[in-house]
């Protein structure tokens, strides 16, 4: 008797296996995991793969705008002996060098191949883009705290000795080699528990190390800016200029190009710029009322948008998981008094308390994702206090107990993945609130000074002569309109994928 009784699919055939084959798994399918499961539950939806298109629109511009929207010429060459130099190239910050590096690197590193990522110990995609988050973490704070340094060793209120020490000429190599050392043993130290190789995780780190303290030596100090002197020395013929896409920067502006209609060409507004190297630049999106482009702020601008939103929800969400951790897993009186810090954070006006801050404090984009990330946290604190009181009787939970793990491996190693869903969903929508609150201060006049910001602009769509300026209000109102809800509609298809009851209740 023939005991072939089940199907199976091989090479696009169907070919017959018998029932001990079928006991043994034979031909089964393997099941995806929960989160990759979850992640194609989310991309099935039209609305989900919108807001990611538009979402990494706005990434490309944050990592690109500098070599796509600059008045420094990509390259300019002395017409009397050819020699040629790249002002686009040196007027790029430390920040600028970083982005770029890391546009370069981190589509190639999540999408390496599979042999590839086996041989490097990093088969997971979710090991690969863990990595990626400690270096990237690693190389930001080794350009922040390198600026800091650079920042407080040109003061002239700073001590007299951190003065001397920044007149020596090795100064800047030292200072950054110094810190991004420190910095690079914090990210090998955090990655020990890691499931992938030492040599992979080493190599990384070295890496981003290596890129940060470069970039961040190379432009320890500041350097001066003069868009005229291009103009000049094209109209005079002493040098021939070649410019990137868009010839405009947003700190780049002319008081008679002030308030142009899209598509207007600088030659036809002013005639008398005609001869000049700006004569056959065109103004794609119009001017503001400072003259300056309206496209290359709109693209600086997303750099803003996205950092603030980003890095300000990451600082929420790490206080939150942390105390609501504590506040589910130990409950009692850690959480009675926890829960009051809760509430009392509850209650402050973000909005108000950021006026407040931009009046008394400097209005700079660190500040303002300080501001908001320290006050925002109370809902994932919530959603993981809630969680964790329903785990932490849970047998897995009491076994890792007994087996003496330590607390932190117990809250952030077995309980933590089991009930982040929620706090994942509530960051998508705490980033669109991020975007919304520096838009707001922006349009009042109080965001930080000299970043090209969405809600600057919205706020010069009406002069001080009140006459409506349609591209003004147009072009940004729906970049921010679009941003918030891509976010938005992200993470209601996450909540959608990720909750079995909206699941099951969707069929």
């Amino acid at each position: 008797m023939s005991d072939a009784i089940n199907g199976s699919v091989r090479d696009g055939a169907v070919t017959s296996i018998s029932g001990i084959e079928a006991m043994r798994g034979v031909g089964a399918q393997q099941a995806k995991g929960f989160w990759a499961d979850a992640w194609d539950r989310v991309v099935a939806r039209v609305g989900a793969k919108v807001a990611l298109g538009w979402i990494s629109v706005i990434a490309f511009f944050a990592v690109f705008a500098p070599v796509i929207a600059n008045a420094h010429p990509i390259v300019r060459t002395n017409t009397s002996n050819g020699q040629w130099d790249s002002p686009l190239w040196t007027s790029l910050t430390s920040v600028d060098l970083a982005l770029l590096c890391a546009g370069v690197f981190a589509l190639p590193w999540i999408a390496l191949p599979k042999r590839l990522a086996s041989a490097c110990g990093v088969a997971q995609r979710s090991t690969r883009l863990g990595l990626l988050l400690l270096v990237a973490l690693q190389a930001g704070a080794t350009i922040v705290v390198c600026g800091a340094v650079s920042a407080w060793s040109r003061d002239a209120e700073s001590a007299p000795w951190i003065r001397s020490l920044a007149g020596m000429s090795h100064f800047p190599l030292v200072a950054s080699l110094l810190v991004g050392l420190v910095l690079a043993i914090v990210a090998f130290v955090a990655s020990c528990g890691s499931l992938s190789r030492l040599s992979t995780r080493s190599g990384l780190i070295l890496l981003a190390a290596v890129v940060s303290v470069t970039a961040s030596q190379s432009r320890w100090s500041d350097r001066l800016v003069n868009f005229d002197v291009y103009d000049e020395q094209e109209a005079s013929g002493a040098f021939s200029m070649v410019y990137t896409l868009i010839p405009f920067s947003p700190d780049y502006g002319r008081s008679d190009l002030y308030v142009l209609e899209p598509m207007t060409k600088v030659s036809d507004a002013v005639p008398a710029l005609a001869d000049r190297g700006i004569g056959s630049k065109t103004l794609l999106l119009g001017s503001d009322a400072v003259g300056k482009d309206v496209l290359s702020q709109m693209l600086w601008a997303c750099r803003l948008s996205i950092s603030i939103g980003l890095l300000s929800t990451g600082i929420a969400v790490s206080i939150g998981v942390t105390l609501g951790a504590l506040m589910g897993y130990f409950g009692g009186w850690v959480d009675l008094l926890l829960y009051r810090v809760v509430e009392v954070f509850m209650a402050i006006p973000v909005l108000f308390l950021l006026i407040v801050a931009a009046a008394v404090l400097p209005r700079d984009t660190y500040v303002m994702m300080a501001i908001i990330g320290c006050v925002s946290w109370t809902g994932a604190a919530r959603f993981t206090r809630a969680e964790f009181l329903k785990l932490r009787r849970q047998d897995f939970v009491q076994g890792a107990q007994a087996a003496g793990l330590p607390l932190r491996s117990v809250l952030f190693r077995h309980m933590l993945p089991n009930g982040v869903t929620p706090v994942l969903v509530d960051a998508s929508f705490a980033v669109a609130a991020a975007i919304i609150a520096e838009a707001t201060l922006s349009y009042l006049g109080l965001g930080p000074d000299g970043q090209a910001s969405w809600g600057k602009l919205l706020s010069s769509a009406t002069g001080t002569t009140g006459t409506f300026v349609w591209w003004l209000a147009i072009f940004p109102g729906f970049a921010i309109f679009f941003t918030v809800l891509s976010y938005n509609m992200l993470g209601e298809a996450m909540r959608d994928a990720i909750d079995p009851k909206l699941r099951k209740a969707a069929h």
